[in-house]
């Protein structure tokens, strides 16, 4: 196995000149920036629940605002449509943030190819990953799908917005997270005194954090699979191939919980 340190060989392919090289965010220009792009995700997202809060017939005042909101936000539609939002906010400030550095967006957050290769070492391990702790799941009595998830294909399918549904979850939110998280977090932390290793605990440990839908068991699945995410966006130098995997393993978890609620 190629060792994880970025002053070795392998972590220095494919060799690039020096002074072609972009000026790169390290760890705090990274860290605060990453504040901004979550600010960015939060303000694009809060906006679609706005403008549906807005479209109830009945007035809401402040006893039931909470109720309100509660209600609205548990929709399938508004989280589809929260998600999708969510991507163009996060774009645009990471296009501000790497401009700002001169750099071009698809080198700085590694939108290359990858090999076939390296797309089978990836669907074989998050395979056996997620199956493993499904199987763990099953020996300690628990759930093998959150209960989120079901509740929210009902209800987008009741809206007739599972398509919707399935592009947010399958498309965008692949796309917008591993923008945020193995492009952006990852490029600048790994050229920072955490080299690769922290770059890729703590880069998912932030993307534990957009999870916080779930209880802690499945926070600890979605670790693990970041962890996955991040060592593959470390072998294959693209964030291309990590979304591809993200997204098929939310295309399974759908896919999934259709078969075990009949949603």
């Amino acid at each position: 196995m190629d060792s994880l340190n970025p002053e070795s060989p392998a972590a220095l392919a494919p060799a690039v000149d020096a002074r072609s090289t972009p000026r790169i965010w390290k760890f705090w220009g990274t860290t605060l920036w990453g504040f901004v792009v979550f600010a960015g995700m939060f303000i694009g997202q809060l906006a679609v629940v706005g403008w549906f809060l807005l479209r109830q017939s009945e007035a809401i005042d402040r006893e039931s605002f909470g109720e309100a909101v509660r209600i609205v936000v548990s929709h399938g539609l508004t989280i589809s449509l929260s998600v999708i939002t969510g991507l163009p906010a996060v774009a645009a400030v990471l296009w501000i943030a790497i401009r700002i550095k001169g750099a071009r967006f698809a080198d700085y957050l590694a939108l290359r190819s990858f090999s076939w290769t390296n797309l089978a070492i990836g669907v074989v391990a998050l395979f056996v990953l997620v199956m493993g702790w499904d199987a763990l799941s099953r020996a300690t009595g628990r759930e093998v799908e959150p209960g989120f998830m079901g509740d929210v294909l009902k209800t987008a399918r009741d809206d007739g917005a599972l398509w919707l549904l399935l592009f947010a979850f399958c498309v965008a939110a692949p796309v917008t997270e591993e923008f945020f998280a193995r492009g952006f977090l990852y490029r600048g932390w790994s050229e920072s005194f955490l080299r690769v290793p922290g770059a890729i605990i703590l880069s998912s440990l932030v993307w534990t954090g957009l999870h916080l839908q779930y209880n802690w068991y499945f926070l600890g699945e979605v670790f693990s699979i970041g962890l996955l995410l991040g060592y593959l966006r470390y072998r294959s130098n693209s964030t291309w191939l990590t979304i591809i995997l993200h997204g098929l393993n939310n295309l399974a978890a759908v896919i999934q919980t259709i078969l075990l609620t009949g949603s």
